[in-house]
């Protein structure tokens, strides 16, 4: 369990928050650390550490296998885990709860399963400008696959769903939609319940790529009446290598599994093969185990600051560096949507993304330099890569002006 204090559920006390973070003791080249890479992956509480620490000292064991002690307390654990996780999201069942590794491995998961039961030839999938490729990819194999063709709404200049474009493109022989709810590259929120909406009124089923999501806003499944949702442990302060995949319980119901091997099967013999329900169905194999009990304890550790008070603390580290970096000549900022989580990217006139990266490193400050898995973004907006800082709920107001102070170092070192 978290061992935050009540004191600071209802506001932020940062200073307070950042003493759980061993990570932000660091020093890089004789400077402290600013941590600004958290849309690739958060640092870690001491909470979390230590609960993954703890599974494999005292609990460590396979699940459901076994009648012996340490057996049925990893089992509780793991499932335990996984009530959490439905309690955060606010699913109606945990049977609606499947652990896998991350984001990239849920959605493969919905293509190969539900995309091939229902995606034909000539049909169509839609997905938007401004997806992680995470959730192009595997849409584009199903395409191939079964000769359907893929959509794309459009943005605009801001980094928005042109909504309007959106819903001219959905029609009968779309089988599927698959959006972002927060841009990676951009910051950009998505009206992801109006686009749900508006594609359950044609029969259409909705995927929505939630990874940039769970860290930052109340994410509710139910509400949003989205089909599935995919995020990963990593970036909402939990391990690599964990991630869920909710669906909804008579959708997975329908699915064939996705892998084949041990757990997913209620009896096998050499003539035929009897699959579990779900959530089993879809998790063959020995599942990373220590990676959901330490996810549980991250959203432990969420739920005690409370989303609230981490999502108005974010937006006021973001609307002060977008004001000081947006007042310096030179500089663009990609992505100014009017609804935006804590992302922050930007290009400096006749400098390369990867030498503001190099360069605000030997300062002590991490950003991501590149196309953030994002290549249609940078296209959209005619730049081969941006320098992209994102907030989480232990940067400051301080290190946003160290960023700020980064970038005119870099201006100065290109002339």
């Amino acid at each position: 369990m978290t061992t935050v204090d009540d004191s600071i559920t209802s506001k932020l006390d940062v200073e307070r928050v950042r003493q759980d973070f061993p990570a932000l003791a660091l020093e890089v080249y004789d400077r402290p650390l600013v941590y600004l890479d958290n849309a690739a992956t958060t640092q870690k509480p001491e909470s979390v550490l230590t609960e993954e620490d703890r599974w494999y000292r005292e609990l460590c064991s396979n699940v459901h296998r076994g009648v012996h002690y340490l057996s049925q307390k990893a089992t509780d654990a793991y499932e335990a885990a996984r009530g959490k996780v439905a309690s955060f999201i606010h699913a109606g069942s945990t049977d609606e709860v499947i652990f896998l590794r991350g984001t990239t491995e849920a959605i493969n998961l919905v293509a190969s399963t539900y995309g091939r039961q229902h995606v034909g030839s000539g049909d169509e999938v839609l997905i938007t400008e401004m997806e992680h490729h995470s959730n192009i990819v595997p849409w584009q194999i199903l395409c191939e696959e079964k000769e359907a063709a893929l959509r794309v709404a459009p943005i605009d200049d801001r980094g928005q769903l042109i909504l309007d474009e959106y819903e001219r493109l959905l029609s009968e022989r779309t089988k599927i939609v698959a959006v972002t709810h927060v841009s990676n590259a951009l910051g950009t929120i998505n009206p992801v319940r109006e686009m749900v909406e508006m594609a359950h009124r044609q029969g259409i089923p909705v995927v929505v790529d939630g990874a940039q999501a769970v860290p930052h806003l109340n994410v509710d499944v139910q509400a949003l009446d989205c089909d599935f949702f995919a995020f990963s442990g990593h970036k909402m302060y939990g391990p690599t290598g964990i991630g869920v995949l909710y669906g909804k319980r008579e959708l997975l119901s329908a699915m064939p599994p996705y892998q084949g091997g041990g757990e997913m099967i209620r009896s096998v013999t050499f003539e035929k093969t009897d699959f579990a329900e779900p959530p089993a169905r879809f998790e063959a194999g020995t599942p990373n185990i220590a990676g959901a009990v330490a996810l549980g304890a991250a959203i432990d550790y969420l739920s005690a600051l409370g989303l609230a008070g981490i999502a108005a603390h974010e937006q006021q580290v973001l609307a002060h560096a977008t004001d000081a970096i947006s007042q310096i000549p030179g500089v663009r900022i990609i992505g100014t949507a009017e609804t935006k989580a804590s992302v922050l990217s930007f290009v400096i006139d006749g400098v390369h993304a990867h030498d503001v990266g190099t360069i605000l490193d030997r300062q002590g400050i991490a950003v991501r330099a590149g196309h953030h898995c994002a290549q249609p973004v940078m296209d959209r907006f005619g730049v081969p890569a941006t320098a992209r800082a994102s907030f989480a709920l232990f940067n400051t107001l301080e290190e946003a002006d160290r960023l700020a102070a980064g970038i005119h170092q870099v201006k100065e070192v290109f002339g």
